[in-house]
C-alpha cells in the first residue's frame, strides 16, 4: 500500500468526517483540549484534520499542506506552537472513538476464524530526529558496539488481521516499555475475537489479564510461548496437542498447548510452542492453529505500511516529544482511512482487500496521466 499521491482535499475531508465526526471531535477538544481565550485563527479540530492531511503527503511541509486544506495561511512555527498546546489526551480521545473493527464475517472471511475476528498485536518503534528537545527526552538504546544513532518513540497496535486495520493503539513517551504500552489495549478487544501474539505476550501474566478482564471467555488468544516457561501436562489429547496447567500469582490456569515444527518456504525448521483458549481440538486441530499463527506476520506487514509506505522519510519530521507522538498518531489515523479505501475497492474488484495494492495501482495509472 501506498500513500505517496496527493489525496483529494474534498474525499479527505468526507472520509476524515466518515472517521470521527465533528460533533464528538468537538466534544473532545472542549473536554480535553486547551482553554479558549479568544476565537483561534485556525480551530483545534482543524489542526487535527490538517496533521492526518499532512502525513498522506508526498510533498509539502506542514503549513503548505494546512493551507491546502483549510485554505489558511499559518507558518510552520506558528503550527509547532499551537500543536504544543494541545494535550496528548486529546488524541487519545480520538483513536479510541475513530478507530474500530471494520471486517464482516460475510464478506471478509479471510478476517474471521471459526466466527472469530483475527487480531494481532506487537509494538513497534519510529525514530526521531536529534533536535535539542528530543536529545533530552530520549534515552538512545545501547547495542553492543555504542549507542543507536537516534532516539525512539515506543507504540504497540491491536490490528485487524486480513484488513491491516488498527483497532487499538497505544503510543509511548520518553522510555516506556511495549509491555506497558500494551497492558491498556487487553480492555480494547472486541467481543468473539481470536487474539494472536508473539513470545512477549505468551506469558502467564497475559493468560490472567485476558482470563480476568472477560470472564464470560468470548475473547480468545493463540500465543506463542518460550520454551522455559514451565506448564504441567494433564492430559495428550488425540491431534497431539495436551491440556495443562500453569500457575500464575498463586492462581492454577489451564489451557491448551501445542508443539510443532515449522518452516518457511525454503528456510530451515524452528520449533513452535503455543497456548491457546480454543478447547475443542476436533473443531481447532493443533495442525490447523500452527498454521493459523502463521497469519501473525501481517501485523509486521502492518508496520511495513505504517512506517515505510505511508512516509517519504526515514525519521519522523517532529522536533519534540509530544509533537512525534501526535505524528505518529496521525498516522495510525491516516492508515485507518486508507484501510476504508482499500476495502472500497476490494468490494468493488470482488476480491481480498489485501490483494488491492495502492502501489500497483499508482504503476498502472501513470501512464495514461502522460496521455
Amino acid at each position: 500500500m501506498r500513500a505517496k499521491s496527493q489525496f483529494a482535499v474534498g474525499s479527505f475531508q468526507q472520509q476524515f468526517d466518515r472517521l470521527i465526526c465533528a460533533r464528538e471531535l468537538e466534544d473532545i477538544l472542549l473536554n480535553c483540549g486547551p482553554k479558549k481565550r479568544r476565537p483561534a485563527q485556525l480551530p483545534p479540530s482543524r489542526l487535527i484534520a490538517g496533521l492526518v492531511f499532512h502525513v498522506m503527503q508526498d510533498c509539502g511541509n506542514l503549513a503548505c499542506n494546512v493551507k491546502q486544506l483549510t485554505g489558511q495561511q499559518i507558518s510552520d512555527s506558528a503550527l509547532s506552537q499551537r500543536r504544543e498546546n494541545l494535550p496528548w489526551r486529546v488524541f487519545e480521545q480520538i483513536m479510541d472513538c475513530a478507530l474500530s473493527a471494520k471486517a464482516d464475517p460475510t464478506r471478509h472471511p479471510e478476517a474471521f476464524y471459526h466466527q472469530r475476528r483475527l487480531l494481532g498485536i506487537d509494538g513497534s518503534q519510529f525514530s526521531v530526529s536529534n533536535t535539542p528537545q528530543n536529545k533530552k527526552s530520549f534515552v538512545k538504546a545501547a547495542s553492543r558496539r555504542m549507542k543507536a544513532a537516534f532516539g525512539k518513540v515506543g507504540l504497540c497496535v491491536l490490528t485487524e488481521l486480513g484488513l491491516h486495520n488498527p483497532v487499538a493503539a497505544t503510543v509511548g513517551m520518553a522510555g516506556m516499555s511495549e509491555q506497558e504500552l500494551a497492558r491498556p489495549l487487553v480492555g480494547k478487544l472486541p467481543p468473539q475475537s481470536l487474539l494472536l501474539g508473539d513470545r512477549a505476550y505468551g506469558l502467564g501474566c497475559w493468560i490472567k489479564r485476558i482470563r480476568d478482564a472477560y470472564p464470560a471467555g468470548d475473547r480468545d488468544y493463540l500465543f506463542r510461548v518460550k520454551a522455559n516457561c514451565k506448564a504441567k501436562v494433564l492430559e495428550v489429547l488425540p491431534d497431539g496437542s495436551a491440556w495443562v496447567e500453569i500457575t500464575v500469582e498463586g492462581q492454577r490456569i489451564q489451557l491448551r498447548e501445542i508443539q510443532g515444527q515449522v518452516r518457511r518456504p525454503g528456510g530451515q525448521w524452528s520449533s513452535v510452542r503455543l497456548w491457546t483458549s480454543l478447547k475443542d481440538w476436533q473443531a481447532c486441530p493443533a495442525g490447523e492453529l500452527l498454521a493459523l499463527y502463521g497469519r501473525r506476520w501481517e501485523q509486521e506487514v502492518f508496520y511495513k505500511e505504517l512506517k515505510v509506505d505511508m512516509r517519504s522519510a526515514e525519521l519522523l519530521k517532529s522536533h519534540t516529544e509530544m509533537t512525534a507522538a501526535q505524528e505518529i498518531a496521525a498516522l495510525i489515523l491516516a492508515h485507518a482511512i486508507l484501510v476504508e479505501q482499500r476495502m472500497a475497492a476490494a468490494a468493488q474488484g470482488g476480491v481480498e482487500v489485501l490483494r488491492i495494492s495502492f502501489k500497483k495501482t499508482l504503476h498502472f495509472l501513470e501512464p495514461l496521466w502522460l496521455l
